[in-house]
């Protein structure tokens, strides 16, 4: 069985019975339709994944890696807050007819700020602590910019990472584990597509600073499933689960600028069908 999918089908069966409603309350998301969109959310959800052990792809329903890995280097590596330098159309929505979501993002990541060591963004940061001050308890990034939030089309959801470092009794490298902090999180729409593409950028991260894989904790402060898609998670959560996949990273690479969403790809991957026509709420 794969571990992902057991932590899915726990996190949602918790969320469905101990959870509680926002039905008839008032809350900003709605339909295409304009009705408001009510959820049923669980508060402080954690869910751990150890990367050394499985890679953390649903088989419940296929996760599109290359697409969340491409979003996840939109953000990360290009540190872009424009929609015509990623290949999907996830962030339509949200864009400003010239394509911008404004200052959210990658935009963030993208800000040099002065260190004693000189100006740098914060994933260059990241990067040079985890080569330099591997022990460090400092090496984090933060999105959530408050005199930036106006001037964002969204506020960031996943807007923080903490990476903190160890060694394991009797091996040769460090062990790159991570916290991603997520604010708020749509459960059957985002949740598997987030812990897979900070699952890739640990990968990467680790694999560029020559260190093994560890632990990726995700943080959710407030999980939730939306009205609409109670019927559909319900499904969702009642099929059996298939064997994890294995993960290929192009060993080649040695610099995270160098990483492309083809570098990634999912091995002996099975899963059941997709589902289709997800309403989203705006």
């Amino acid at each position: 069985m794969s571990r992902a999918d057991e932590i899915f089908i726990n996190m949602c069966k918790d969320i469905l019975e101990n959870g509680t409603s926002t039905e008839g309350e008032k809350v900003r998301p709605h339909w295409e339709d304009g009705t408001p969109a009510y959820t049923i959310k669980k508060f402080g959800v954690v869910n751990r994944y150890d990367l050394r052990e499985e890679f953390p792809l649903l088989t419940l329903r296929k996760t599109a890696l290359k697409s969340a890995t491409d979003e996840m280097l939109w953000i990360w590596q290009l540190k872009s807050n424009n929609i015509n330098d990623l290949h999907s159309h996830i962030w339509d929505e949200w864009a400003d007819p010239d394509g911008s979501i404004g200052k959210a993002y990658g935009y963030q990541l993208g800000v040099k700020h002065k260190y004693k060591e000189g100006m740098m963004d914060q994933v260059d940061r990241v990067i040079y602590d985890l080569k330099n001050n591997p022990f460090s308890r400092r090496i984090l990034t933060n999105i959530y910019v408050h005199q930036d939030l106006h001037e964002m089309n969204l506020y960031p959801c996943a807007y923080s990472m903490t990476f903190n470092v160890t060694q394991r009794p009797g091996e040769d490298k460090l062990t790159l584990n991570a916290i991603l902090n997520q604010r708020s999180q749509d459960v059957l729409a985002a949740n598997n597509w987030n812990v897979v593409q900070y699952s890739v950028l640990v990968h990467m991260l680790a694999q560029v600073c020559d260190m093994y894989v560890g632990e990726f904790v995700h943080v959710i402060s407030d999980a939730h499933i939306y009205d609409r898609h109670v019927p559909l998670i319900k499904e969702l959560i009642s099929r059996e689960p298939l064997p994890a996949p294995k993960i290929w990273l192009n060993p080649e690479i040695k610099d995270f600028y160098k990483f492309t969403r083809d570098d990634v790809k999912a091995i002996d991957y099975e899963t059941h069908e997709q589902i289709k026509d997800i309403p989203i709420a705006i």
